[in-house]
């Protein structure tokens, strides 16, 4: 799936046709023409394309001639406008069968979205969205889209989420087409940030593009902030700045925090370190630094600094350091040296506050170590950042009371006018990229924020996953951040929840080496069942986007955990959606769909090959890939990985199957590496290096908990090398030593505890055991 390849489709009447595309990023543009093939080497591209009469071609720019080619009747020539100067990465063409929508945004660029046959009513979501980024964009940067037209377009077979050619952005089908009736809550907003991103590349990327490969993240980790900018200008009920801190902050942070990480800012001098990259920190953490910078900066005066750099720099290409000259001259703050320390360096600072009343005023002391998954920094030379730090109080949770740079391992603080009963929080909106450990009295003081919901949601978020991290480091016990996730009882907010039953999720795996795994699972009961049951099954009148997305997780993580109710009402509706009783809506399908799966045989799992087979919606087809590793029957198990790698799935969707077998169960997770290891040369081809390789290693074998395994991988690929999933073997490698540090460490105070709480609870009424 890279360079100029053929992309399988199914017609809608079952015959097997190929389109032609581009996947050029990074070095595969001269798999196609001779160029100078890096992101500097920029020139003007005048396309022409012969190709059969009756299919659609297209490339980055306008069509501006089409004519009979004269060798052969069946052939056109089509000619395209010369391109503005730009890199070899970004070039596209596609041929192929499609229908499109268009539409012009207010600033008249002329914009399509380009679907399968047939389907072009699917291209009409994202079609608004691109209308709405365009003029979105050309105001925030103040700089006008470049070129006349702009076009979106689904490809079958496709590795990436999508790509920013310029003028021609190519998509998954999953990632642009929504489908009013089949398409869940979670898909549109998916699409919207996608959207959202690769239009923002447009400008920053592609108007003005990195110096060379090190500078990725500089592309990435803006695009990948904007993005979220965008959809909340779009979608304000999508609240997805608290999603944010929950999918890639939080994400960036537990990557960041091993030994294996790497700077934001890495050198690199072969193909295969390049791929190595497009990974969490590019994209997550990059996006999270830059988060901070703006919040550091403020928004007028960024606009004025990214407008200032798009102008100098366009058609040309820029470092990190040109962008960081932009924004201090703007804001007239010390922007390259502060953010140095946080793109040349690995890892983020932990942050150590302790608080003393004296008289009118709060006394804070501030430490900062490296925060480390090992637990406490041992080094020499202990890194330092200059972090920007906000603290907030009970008195107005949502407001800043104290900003300052803390520039040095260690300072004092007085917050004047704070009496003795208020609560302190620092890192307010969760928007530093440190992570916080209070003194017990200070944390003892905020707990009731959680349970009266006075401390913003953001901030509800922060404090539980700084907890979690803490435990998972050691640095606390875990039996600590169980009773503190007790406390999210009356919670109302879907991110919240979502970053808890995420963190959940990980204790669960991690226990699913232990054999009380049953106890943890009733935990997850307990912790879930009250908001299960004030949601419900059918969305209510009056509720929204974020409704929807919380009820689909609920009902996921309550019947994965063997809920009684929530498994009968489950298989209930399958079987009415399975003989076209009741069609179930997109948003309960995942969770339906796993807790039947889970919880049943053979015969379940035909039922659901057989939706799988039927289903016209690439989407459908993801989502049932995605839950199918739930099965919990060895023979099961094998039938799956088999159907990972048979036709029937996308070359690209394979890695989510097998990754779905790893994470389902203790015995999926076995013979998953059994069956990577088995078929190593298939995959390997399949993926050529590439990224996808990186994810599939990464998905299958980061769950294990015993020392011998992490032995056991490296041993592999030494003698399998995967060059361009190194740095993710390693890190894969540290997550399986950390795990059984972290057993060893906790396993027999959890079960202690889990007991304990079991044996306070009253006794619930004897039901009959199935």
């Amino acid at each position: 799936m890279k360079g100029f390849y053929r992309s399988k489709y199914t017609t809608p009447s079952g015959e097997v046709r190929y389109a032609a595309v581009t996947q050029f990023e990074a070095t595969d543009a001269r798999r196609a023409f001779p160029c100078w093939d890096e992101p500097a080497i920029k020139a003007t591209f005048d396309i022409s394309l012969v190709v059969p009469k009756d299919r659609v071609a297209l490339s980055n720019m306008n069509v501006i001639d089409r004519k009979p080619y004269p060798d052969d009747e069946n052939l056109v020539e089509v000619k395209f406008a010369r391109t503005p100067v730009m890199s070899t990465y970004l070039v596209a063409f596609v041929v192929g069968e499609y229908d499109f929508v268009e539409t012009r945004s207010k600033d008249g660029v002329c914009v399509r979205v380009y679907t399968p046959v047939g389907k072009a009513e699917q291209g009409k979501f994202a079609l608004e969205v691109a209308a709405k980024t365009l003029p979105f964009y050309k105001d925030y940067f103040n700089v006008p889209y470049p070129l006349p037209k702009i076009d979106l377009i689904a490809i079958a077979d496709f590795a990436a989420g999508a790509m920013e050619n310029w003028g021609l952005v190519t998509y998954r089908e999953t990632a642009l087409l929504i489908d009013p009736k089949n398409s869940c809550s979670s898909s549109r907003q998916w699409v919207a940030l996608v959207v959202g991103h690769e239009l923002a590349h447009q400008w920053f990327g592609n108007l003005v593009t990195m110096e060379w490969w090190t500078h990725l993240w500089l592309n990435e980790g803006f695009a990948s902030w904007i993005e979220y900018l965008c959809v909340d200008h779009c979608f304000p009920e999508y609240d997805i700045w608290t999603q944010f801190v929950s999918a890639d902050y939080t994400r960036a942070q537990e990557l960041d925090a091993l030994d294996n990480s790497h700077p934001i800012e890495v050198s690199v001098g072969h193909p295969s370190e390049v791929d190595e990259i497009f990974d969490a920190i590019s994209y997550s953490k990059g996006a999270s630094v830059i988060r901070m910078l703006h919040d550091y900066i403020g928004d007028k005066d960024f606009k004025k600094g990214m407008n200032m750099y798009l102008t100098k720099f366009q058609q040309k290409n820029a470092a990190t350091e040109d962008l960081w000259e932009s924004l201090e001259e703007a804001s007239g703050k010390p922007i390259a040296a502060v953010m140095s320390t946080w793109t040349k360096q690995m890892g983020f600072p932990l942050i150590y506050v302790e608080a003393e009343q004296v008289e009118d005023d709060r006394l804070l002391r501030l430490s900062q170590r490296k925060f480390c998954a090992s637990g406490p920094y041992a080094g020499e030379d202990c890194p330092q950042w200059m972090v920007p730090i906000t603290v907030s109080t009970s008195e107005a949770p949502g407001q800043a009371k104290l900003k300052l740079l803390m520039d040095k391992p260690e300072m004092s603080v007085v917050l004047s006018n704070v009496t003795p009963d208020q609560w302190v929080k620092l890192n307010l909106g969760t928007v530093g990229f440190y992570r916080t450990q209070y003194s017990s009295a200070m944390l003892e003081s905020l707990l009731p924020g959680i349970r009266d919901l006075s401390l913003p949601p953001v901030d509800r978020l922060g404090l539980q996953n700084d907890l979690f991290s803490l435990a998972r480091a050691g640095i606390i016990s875990t039996v600590e951040v169980l009773k503190v996730m007790e406390a999210f009882v009356n919670e109302p907010n879907y991110t919240v929840w979502s970053d808890l039953s995420c963190n959940l999720g990980i204790l669960s795996t991690l226990l699913s080496h232990t054999d009380f795994y049953e106890e943890i699972q009733e935990f997850v009961k307990d912790v879930f069942s009250p908001i299960g049951e004030r949601l419900g099954w059918d969305p209510k009148p009056g509720e929204g986007h974020l409704d929807a997305l919380l009820r689909g997780l609920v009902l996921g993580k309550l019947g994965k955990a063997g809920h009684k109710a929530t498994l009968e009402e489950a298989r209930r509706r399958f079987k009415d959606h399975v003989e076209g009783k009741q069609a179930l809506s997109a948003d309960l399908r995942s969770p339906v769909y796993l807790t039947v799966l889970k919880h049943g045989d053979g015969t379940t799992l035909d039922i659901m090959l057989k939706l799988h087979k039927q289903a016209d919606m690439q989407e459908e087809k993801n989502r049932i890939e995605r839950v199918l590793g739930a099965t919990l029957l060895p023979e099961l198990i094998q039938k799956v990985l088999t159907f990972a790698l048979s036709e029937e799935v996308r070359p690209q969707d394979t890695v989510s199957v097998i990754g779905g077998v790893a994470g389902g169960s203790k015995h999926g997770r076995k013979a998953a590496w059994k069956f990577i290891k088995d078929n190593w040369e298939e995959l390997y081809n399949r993926y050529q290096g590439g990224f996808l390789i990186s994810r599939l290693i990464k998905l299958s074998v980061e769950g294990f908990a015993v020392d011998k395994m992490a032995g056991e991988v490296k041993a592999f690929f030494e003698s399998h090398p995967a060059p361009s999933a190194e740095r993710t073997i390693q890190q894969c490698c540290e997550n399986i030593l950390l795990n059984a540090a972290w057993l060893k460490r906790d396993a027999e105070s959890i079960h202690r505890y889990l007991l304990q709480r079991r044996a306070s609870l009253p006794a619930p009424a004897p039901v009959p055991t199935v």
